[in-house]
C-alpha cells in the first residue's frame, strides 16, 4: 500500500497543470470565496473542479463563462433525499432558516457521493470546509492530501480552538465583546443551538476537527493588517502555517446587469464619500420592527444612501409596505431603496460611497477593507460580534450600540452614520480604512503567488 501511495505522489509530481477539487459549504458568502480562490489559482495554470449542489451552483453559471475560467469546472455533488427537504433547499440562500441544521444533517451523508466524485476526477489535492469535517477524510482514503481553506476569519478559529485546548485560561488578546443582536419576534428564524441534527457536532467541534484533519498547511481568507496577531496565535495552536490568502473580493465589474447601472448612475451623482451602504447580506433579514429603526435611523442621519431590503422565503413584502409611512416620501432622492441583490463591490469601490452598514459577516468585512470603507458594525449571530470587535480593534469603523432591550435604536443608528461618514471624530476611522485599502490592493495577489509556492511544497 505504502508503494502504491508513493508512485501515486510520483506521478502527481509530475504534471505541469495540478487538479485541485474545492469542497465549500452551501452558504453563498462560502461558495463565492471558493469561486474566487479558483479564479486566481485558475490564472496560476491550475484545473479546479468547484464542487456544490446543484441549487448552489445555479447561482455560478454565469461568473464561469467569462474570460479567464476556462480551467474552472462546475461539479455537482447531491445529497440523500429527504421528505422535507427538496433540492431547492439544498442551499442556505433559499432554505428557510430553521431548516439550516438539517441541511448539514444533509451535507454530512455526502461522502459516499464525494468519493465517486474523486474517482472520476482523480485531483491532486482537496481543499475543504471549515464545516466539513467528514471531508479530509475521504480524501485520504484516496491517497490525496486534503487542505483546509476557512472562509471564517483568525480571530474566531483560534478562540475555538484555545476554548478547547485550554480550559480556564483567558484568550491572550482582550475582545469585550458585545453582544450581537437577535429579534425575539423574527417570525423565521428560529434561536440555533449550534448543534446539527442526527451528529451532536457543535459549530466549535466541526471548526476544531477540521483544523487537526489538515494537511501540514492552513488557507484562511484574511489579511495580516488585520489579523496579524490571531493568526500567530493560531498557529502556535494548531501547530500548522496559516496562510492567508487575502479578501478574494470579486471583480467590481461582475455581474454587470441594468440594475447595477441604474445604481452607479445614481451614485455618479453624489458627492464623493457622502453615500452609506446598508445591506445585512444574503441570509439575515431584519424584522419588523428592526426595519422601522433603521428606516428612521436612515432619515435621521441625512446622509445619502444605498439600502438592500431582503425577506425570508415566503415572506416578500411591498417595500411601501414595510417601511414607515412616509419614509419613501421624506427621502426622495437621496435613498435608493434596492430588493434582494445589489452589486456590493461595485458599490463599495465607488468614490460617493463612504460608509458600510453592515451585518459583518466575513465576507461583507473583508470587501469593504478592500475598498478602504469604513464600517457601521451591526452584528447579528455566529460570528459577526467578534468580526465587529477586530473592526474596532483596528480603528476601522463604528459599532452601533444597542438599546438596554438589546434592541436597534433609530438615534444610535444615526450617531453611528454620522459619526463615521461627516464627524471630525470619525476621520481616523476614514484614514485608517483608506490606508488598510490602498495596502490591499498595492500588494495585487502577493498573497496568491505565495499560495502556489505552498501548494508545489505539497507535491
Amino acid at each position: 500500500m505504502a508503494m502504491a501511495t508513493s508512485s501515486a505522489n510520483q506521478g502527481r509530481s509530475s504534471r505541469r497543470c495540478l487538479k485541485l477539487l474545492l469542497l465549500p459549504w452551501l452558504a453563498y458568502g462560502h461558495i463565492s470565496s471558493y469561486l474566487q480562490l479558483a479564479k486566481r489559482l485558475s490564472r496560476r495554470d491550475f484545473t479546479v473542479f468547484l464542487v456544490s449542489t446543484p441549487a448552489s451552483l445555479a447561482t455560478l453559471e454565469t461568473r464561469v463563462t467569462e474570460e479567464g475560467t476556462a480551467k474552472i469546472h462546475l461539479v455537482e455533488i447531491y445529497l440523500p433525499a429527504r421528505p422535507h427537504l427538496p433540492p431547492h433547499y439544498h442551499t442556505t440562500k433559499t432554505i428557510p432558516p430553521r431548516l439550516n441544521d438539517a441541511l448539514m444533517a444533509a451535507f454530512d451523508k455526502a461522502g459516499p457521493m464525494l468519493s465517486s466524485i474523486i474517482s472520476n476526477v482523480a485531483p491532486d489535492l482537496l481543499v475543504y470546509d471549515v464545516l466539513l469535517p467528514w471531508a479530509p477524510t475521504i480524501a485520504r482514503s484516496h491517497g490525496i492530501p486534503a487542505v483546509l481553506f476557512s472562509t471564517v476569519n483568525a480571530l474566531t478559529v483560534s478562540l475555538a480552538m484555545h476554548m478547547r485546548n485550554r480550559k480556564g485560561q483567558e484568550y491572550p488578546f482582550k475582545l469585550n465583546l458585545a453582544p450581537g443582536f437577535r429579534s425575539s419576534s423574527r417570525k423565521n428564524e428560529q434561536s440555533s443551538s449550534g448543534v446539527t441534527e442526527g451528529n451532536g457536532l457543535s459549530f466549535v467541534e466541526r471548526c476544531l476537527l477540521c483544523m487537526e484533519g489538515s494537511s501540514e498547511i492552513i488557507l484562511i481568507k484574511s489579511f495580516r493588517e488585520l489579523e496579524e496577531k490571531h493568526m500567530d496565535y493560531f498557529s502556535s495552536l494548531s501547530g500548522k502555517k496559516i496562510i492567508p490568502v487575502g479578501p478574494l473580493v470579486p471583480d467590481p465589474g461582475e455581474r454587470d446587469e441594468e440594475q447595477a447601472s441604474n445604481l452607479i448612475a445614481w451614485l455618479d451623482e453624489k458627492d464623493q464619500s457622502s453615500t452609506v451602504f446598508v445591506s445585512f447580506g444574503s441570509e439575515c433579514f431584519l424584522d419588523e420592527k428592526e426595519l422601522e429603526e433603521m428606516a428612521y435611523g436612515m432619515d435621521i442621519s441625512n446622509v445619502n444612501f444605498i439600502w438592500v431590503i431582503r425577506f425570508p422565503l415566503g415572506e416578500e413584502i411591498a417595500l411601501e409596505d414595510a417601511l414607515p409611512c412616509g419614509f419613501l416620501e421624506r427621502v426622495g432622492n437621496r435613498g435608493m431603496l434596492v430588493e434582494k441583490w445589489a452589486p456590493q463591490a461595485r458599490i463599495l469601490a465607488h468614490p460617493s460611497v463612504g460608509g458600510f452598514v453592515s451585518h459583518c459577516g466575513w465576507g461583507s468585512v473583508t470587501e469593504s477593507m478592500s475598498f478602504g470603507v469604513p464600517i457601521i458594525a451591526v452584528p447579528m449571530h455566529l460570528d459577526q460580534p467578534l468580526n465587529a470587535r477586530i473592526i474596532e480593534e483596528a480603528g476601522v469603523g463604528e459599532r452601533v450600540r444597542m438599546d438596554e432591550g438589546g434592541r436597534l435604536d433609530r438615534n444610535e443608528i444615526a450617531r453611528a452614520v454620522k459619526h463615521v461618514l461627516i464627524d471630525d471624530e470619525g476621520e481616523s476611522a476614514r484614514e485608517k480604512a483608506r490606508e488598510i485599502g490602498e495596502m490591499i490592493r498595492s500588494r495585487g495577489d502577493a498573497e496568491i503567488d505565495h499560495l502556489v509556492l505552498e501548494l508545489n511544497k505539497i507535491f
